[in-house]
């Protein structure tokens, strides 16, 4: 199945980036991203939001900007294989060009990835490779780590594992507790996963092969944000 079409050829007209966003909580990231595509910060539009999850706020903040808002939960004993199948289905019918992770708590099966390859990007609580998984924060104040910050990437079947192409920085101060520090670290989020998005919408980042590259040139590294 051809679940995203692929980009328009540069001769063509230019049209907004179509984007499908997924979504396991309170959609803060999904509320950043559509507060740029509205104001035409970015050159995009997102055309379905869903949710893993019933009843998710995300939802409603979708609903409440007149976009599609769909609950995929997970069946009683369904694999990952066949989760990622029903996604598919999901997203074939509205021509998406880039699947954004925002906060989606779900495992996606290695087909599911696969498909999407170059496609598909997420943002996570972390300076990416360090502290893959759950638990950023805490287990960066339990290292008792200087600093912290959040990193956008590409996915892979890899839990986390995707080569990076944006992170975000912040120090971690005296005082900082999880809450703290999670609060900090989702407002850089706020700032560079719409930038990412961006990019990609301008045709200045692309991911062939597994291999990440703005303004025409492979990166070795993540790009560092600098504020704005």
């Amino acid at each position: 199945m051809n679940a995203l079409a692929e980009r328009e050829p540069s001769t063509q007209p230019a049209r907004p980036l179509r984007l499908a966003v997924l979504a396991s909580g309170t959609g803060s990231n999904l509320g950043a991203i559509l507060d740029a595509c509205r104001s035409g910060h970015i050159r995009a539009q997102v055309l379905l939001v869903i949710s893993d999850r019933p009843g998710a706020p995300a939802l409603g903040r979708a609903q409440a900007h007149g976009i599609p808002a769909l609950e995929l939960p997970p069946l009683p004993g369904e694999s990952r294989t066949s989760h990622g199948e029903r996604l598919l289905a999901a997203l074939a019918p509205f021509d998406i060009e880039l699947v954004v992770l925002a906060g989606y708590m779900r495992i996606l099966s290695a087909e599911f990835v696969q498909t999407l390859a170059g496609r598909l990007i997420n943002i996570h609580p972390s300076l990416l490779p360090r502290h893959k998984g759950l638990h950023t924060h805490r287990r960066v104040l339990e290292a008792g780590e200087l600093e912290h910050g959040c990193t956008v990437h590409y996915v892979t079947a890899e839990l986390d594992g995707g080569p990076p192409v944006l992170q975000s920085r912040i120090a971690v101060l005296a005082g900082d507790d999880e809450t703290r520090l999670a609060a900090r670290v989702l407002e850089h989020e706020h700032v560079i996963f719409p930038r990412v998005i961006g990019w990609i919408a301008d045709g200045r980042l692309t991911c062939d092969d597994g291999i990440p590259r703005f303004d025409g040139h492979a990166l070795a590294a993540p790009l560092q944000a600098t504020p704005r």
